[in-house]
């Protein structure tokens, strides 16, 4: 089944991109986001990709239906146009409500793989966060990124001390990463506005949280 749609126009899709879709077909095969591409189509070309999320990232994404969308969307990401937010169950509780995390961020690669590290010599990564609720030791924090690097939320809360919840790469393994891209603000003309519903693994993260009395 193809993931549910959040907004659908002529020239523009949002899914709720499901955790555990790839958005690209990898080299071992199995489902993606591409996948449902020809139903999706509008014309002889297209659709595209506006912007990624990691495989086991859940929530919104963009996927242009004309080449003009797609162009104004790449330029709106490039401008910083764009508003992301994402919630993250995190474990431990920040000692503060709120900050930001500016910590440049570079690929390391080793025998055993690769994997996103702060440090000198790479790129400039800023993230805005809040604490939005706390339970059994864990929180939920509100993540919205000034930049779009790899894995940039999942390094940053690491960095933090409060690794995301289930992350095998930067924290501990679990049931799912509890990483959901919850609203896209995206500045067209009308402006688009969505938002993604709340995955079962992450509520059972945060099993004593109302998510649904939770403001945006």
């Amino acid at each position: 089944m193809p993931p549910p749609i959040l907004h659908q126009s002529t020239h523009l899709l949002i899914i709720d991109k499901p955790a555990g879709l790839a958005c690209h077909a990898g080299p071992r095969g199995g489902p993606s986001v591409e996948d449902f591409f020809p139903q999706w189509r509008r014309g002889h070309d297209g659709p595209w990709l506006a912007h990624r999320l990691d495989a086991d990232t859940a929530g919104c994404l963009a996927i242009a239906r004309r080449k003009t969308t797609l162009i104004a969307l790449q330029n709106a990401f490039a401008a910083h146009a764009v508003r992301k937010v994402y919630w993250a169950v995190v474990r431990g509780v920040p000692q503060a409500a709120a900050g930001t995390i500016a910590v440049p961020l570079r690929k390391q690669s080793d025998a055993s793989g690769w994997r996103m590290v702060g440090g000198a010599g790479g790129q400039p990564s800023v993230t805005d966060w809040r604490v939005i609720a706390v339970g059994q030791g864990r929180a939920l924090l509100e993540l919205s990124p000034r930049t779009g690097r790899t894995h940039q939320l999942r390094v940053h809360c690491a960095g933090m001390g409060h690794p995301i919840i289930g992350d095998p790469v930067y924290g501990r393994a679990g049931k799912g990463l509890c990483l959901l891209a919850r609203r896209l603000e995206l500045p067209l003309d009308p402006k688009v506005v969505a938002v993604a519903r709340v995955p079962e693994h992450v509520r059972v993260a945060l099993s004593g949280v109302d998510f649904d009395r939770l403001s945006l």
